[in-house]
């Protein structure tokens, strides 16, 4: 069994900002594979099922962000996992938008979810980072993650959310790869066949005219014609 969590904050204050993403993601997840229903459990709600061959637990803390550790805790101590079996998606501030990486362990770098989750089942679980792009300064992070995606950033979102529900078998099959390969597959660009645009035919030149084939087919001058004339009547 995996545990996957999708961090933001509860109620419909949030519901549309970057900061939730991770909601967004499981509640894509959740209605394409027909999990659920969502039910209140684990300080959050829940949603049970399978992707693919594996029997998975998706978890929304409602504790706010910076106690998701408390749910996520809660739940992976009730269901005797691991952090090994435990996966969260999570915006990322260093990731541009549409971007996604996946890893094993490793630091919260500053990210208030994953600093409560270290606390509570340390640092091996398994994230995926979901790229949300930076404001640009440190001082604007704050309302940056708290305000809603842009209408301009909705249909690259949809596009997102879409990959990540067709790859989550593979995640939470353990294939990160082939999960990162389905994800790309809805939000890269298409790409050039890689065959050479053809050409627009010119008009064709006009052909040149053919010579003659002898002196007495070539025009003549009217000097010519009236010597020719006078010669006649001589």
């Amino acid at each position: 069994m995996k545990l996957i969590v999708g961090l933001g904050n509860p109620g419909a204050k949030y519901e549309g900002n970057r900061h939730n993403i991770g909601f967004m993601a499981l509640d894509r997840i959740a209605a394409d594979h027909g999990l659920g229903p969502w039910k209140a459990r684990f300080q959050g709600l829940v949603a049970e099922g399978r992707l693919g061959g594996t029997r998975v637990t998706l978890l929304k803390p409602q504790t706010f962000m910076n106690l998701s550790g408390q749910s996520v805790g809660e739940a992976m101590r009730y269901l005797k996992l691991t952090p090994a079996d435990v996966i969260v998606l999570h915006d990322e501030l260093d990731l541009a938008p549409g971007k996604v990486r996946a890893k094993l362990g490793g630091g919260h770098a500053g990210h208030n979810g994953l600093r409560s989750i270290h606390q509570h089942i340390g640092a091996e679980y398994g994230r995926v980072r979901l790229g949300i792009g930076h404001p640009g300064h440190k001082d604007r992070v704050a309302p940056y993650v708290l305000s809603d995606f842009a209408k301009a950033e909705q249909e690259g979102l949809d596009d997102l959310l879409r990959g990540i529900a067709e790859g989550a078998p593979m995640l939470a099959d353990g294939d990160s790869a082939r999960f990162l390969n389905a994800v790309a597959t809805r939000t890269a660009p298409a790409r050039n066949s890689g065959t050479a645009p053809t050409a627009k035919p010119k008009s064709p030149a006009p052909a040149p005219k053919a010579a003659p084939e002898n002196a007495a087919d070539a025009p003549q001058t009217l000097a010519d014609r009236l010597r020719a004339l006078s010669q006649r009547f001589r």
